[in-house]
């Protein structure tokens, strides 16, 4: 690779469920390589699972999200744009970053989630009840992919559901590469000052959602802004993420009948399947980003303080020198130690729900409709290529 005019970030893929080709070349050839950003500096890209495990778990990185290039878009930021910073603790570092997840994380534990598993059961019901009660074909993506984990976060941070459209569509706009700065700019705006309106309201209105329990936990501590910015995080993480990997997931097992089989004849599999699942489809399809703090090496290669590197997830999780066969799906794959909620301490705080979402709902789906089955073409399924967050526009089904 030419240190003088180096590529930008592969983002063309061949095939739906794998990612481009140029990391897999990279990943043999040329792991820790040089990488230039729509800003018009240069930085790096780590393909290879081991580096990029040891880069996310490093303090000599920042997560500092204002000192980083993107590898897909650059906006500029407006006057008073660090106010929009405020909460939004994965583009923090310690100490601030370590006092946020501290206060959030008794909300995401393993205990809450098993709590929480009845509530998700009957939700997951009721989409089915209305899929079955509609007939075929449908879309699932509005009908079970989409709402499901919509409500769930709805529920569990104490945001009206009946406002779906509305925070669906700013977060939408958010995440998808092309869209227009001015709109960008628009819908964080008026996302912003939506939930900064449900947390004014619950200071007089109380309930028993996360918000409020924030807002009236005298050991949170947590302004306005704070709230603000941590709500409008976990909205926007808590229903896009899942809801892609469901209809994403539920896409790929369609097209790998014995996968399938496998996981109808043993339920027993699903752990393992989802985490096959994570690990195969890496949706946060751009990867990570850091800045270097200081001058240090990564495999052989000096990196410059300052200097954005790219953790490139989808590359990391299909590593043959971690996984046997990487590009095969293998639900009784075992546990593989993949990198899809991150890794280190900015790993996914709200992994586990994502977890528990999807152990019920795939199970319960082909549960179902045992004949389920694509309405159309394959190369016919709208890919979300254009997003940060890949997954599919709409998944047209039958049965």
């Amino acid at each position: 690779m030419s240190v003088t005019s180096p590529p930008s970030l592969p983002t063309r893929r061949e095939r739906p469920f794998d990612p481009p080709n140029e990391y897999r070349l990279l990943r043999e050839e040329d792991p820790v390589s040089r990488l230039a950003f729509p800003d018009g500096k240069v930085g790096w890209l780590l393909t290879r699972h081991e580096d990029v495990r040891a880069l996310l778990s490093d303090q000599r990185f920042s997560s500092n999200r204002l000192r980083a290039s993107s590898p897909v878009r650059s906006f500029p930021v407006r006057p008073g744009e660090p106010v929009f910073r405020a909460g939004s603790f994965i583009g923090m570092d310690a100490p601030e970053h370590t006092r946020y997840r501290r206060i959030l994380t008794r909300w995401f534990t393993t205990r809450r989630m098993r709590e929480l598993t009845p509530r998700i059961e009957r939700i997951v019901t009721e989409h089915l009840d209305a899929m079955e009660r509609t007939g075929p074909p449908c879309d699932l993506v509005p009908a079970f992919a989409l709402p499901i984990p919509s409500l769930v976060i709805c529920e569990l941070l104490g945001v009206p559901y009946e406002d779906r459209a509305a925070f669906q569509g700013w977060t939408g706009t958010l995440l998808r590469i092309g869209a227009d700065e001015k709109d960008v700019f628009t819908a964080r705006d008026e996302l912003w000052a939506y939930i900064r309106g449900l947390v004014e309201r619950k200071r007089d209105e109380p309930d028993d959602a996360l918000i409020s329990s924030l807002i009236h936990d005298p050991e949170s501590s947590l302004t306005v802004d704070e709230l603000t910015g941590v709500g409008l995080l976990l909205l926007v993480a808590g229903h896009e993420t899942t809801a892609n990997m469901l209809a994403l997931g539920t896409f790929t097992l369609l097209t790998r009948p014995d996968q399938l089989r496998a996981l109808r004849e043993s339920p027993e599999l699903i752990d393992g399947a989802v985490e096959e699942l994570l690990r195969y489809l890496s949706i946060v399809q751009y990867g990570l980003v850091r800045v270097a703090r200081e001058d240090l090496e990564i495999a052989g290669q000096r990196v410059r303080a300052g200097e954005t590197v790219v953790a490139s997830l989808s590359a990391a999780n299909r590593d043959p020198e971690h996984y046997p066969d990487p590009d095969r799906l293998d639900i009784t794959r075992p546990p593989s130690q993949h990198v899809a909620f991150g890794h280190g301490f900015h790993q996914c705080l709200g992994q586990q729900l994502a977890r528990a979402e999807m152990k019920v709902a795939y199970p319960a789906l082909f549960r179902r409709f045992p004949a389920l089955r694509l309405a159309v073409p394959p190369e016919e399924v709208p890919l979300r290529d254009d997003m940060v967050i890949y997954g599919v526009y709409h998944l047209p089904l039958t049965w």
